[in-house]
């Protein structure tokens, strides 16, 4: 993969794997297993995010539950068939595993820079509290003329400034990727836990094309 790509498109992060790893799919005789990384926040709660690892990865190295590690890589997304509907999924695409952490990276332990552009209209809200958030949908080219779409939330100046983006504006972000646990509720009653992954963007510009 170019350059240009990966650097469009960089996650860092640190925390302890939690659970036994799935596998997930096979590529070319390439295995690929779902791993859970669980991260702290400054607020004391954790992000719980799916990382990707292919078997190539886990030659050298052992990762079990309970284990402190760094994974670098990328926010990918994909459609999943799930019950006649088209589902947008998001997973963390690991290219290099450390189990040595040092204690500076794990100050910062969500890491998250995208370059990419806006592929939905922003949307502007206002919470019960009046805190100030703006939804957006960034698309990010990958090669094989391939995109990632990656949900992103604004706050506070932030928000003010993202909802006045177009469809198209070129931007970069910098933020965290969170998880956020929210119930849906059918027709017939019944309640499904699920959980929701997205970027928390903590500074962005806007690119200016020549």
């Amino acid at each position: 993969m170019s350059d240009t790509f990966m650097n469009s498109n960089s996650v860092i992060l640190v925390g302890k794997i939690i659970g036994e790893k799935e596998f997930s799919h096979e590529i070319y005789g390439e295995g690929f297993y779902i791993y859970t990384i669980e991260i702290p926040r400054l607020s004391d709660s954790c992000d719980y995010l799916p990382l990707t690892i292919s078997e190539r990865l886990l030659v050298d190295i052992n990762i079990k539950s309970g284990d402190i590690i760094k994974a670098e890589g990328q926010l990918r997304s994909y459609n999943k068939f799930i019950n006649g509907n088209n589902k947008l999924v998001l997973t963390v695409f690991v290219r290099d595993i450390t189990t040595i952490v040092e204690e500076e990276e794990s100050k910062n332990p969500n890491q998250i820079y995208l370059d990419g552009f806006i592929c939905k209209q922003p949307i502007y809200r206002e919470t019960p509290f009046g805190r100030e958030i703006t939804d957006l949908l960034i698309a990010v080219n990958r090669s094989y003329n391939k995109s990632d779409y990656i949900p992103c939330i604004a706050w506070g100046r932030n928000a003010r400034f993202s909802s006045k983006l177009e469809v198209g504006d070129h931007i970069r972000t910098w933020g965290r990727i969170q998880s956020r646990r929210y119930q849906k509720k059918f027709q017939d009653g019944t309640v499904l836990n699920k959980t929701a992954y997205e970027v928390s963007i903590s500074k962005m510009e806007m690119v200016e094309e020549e």
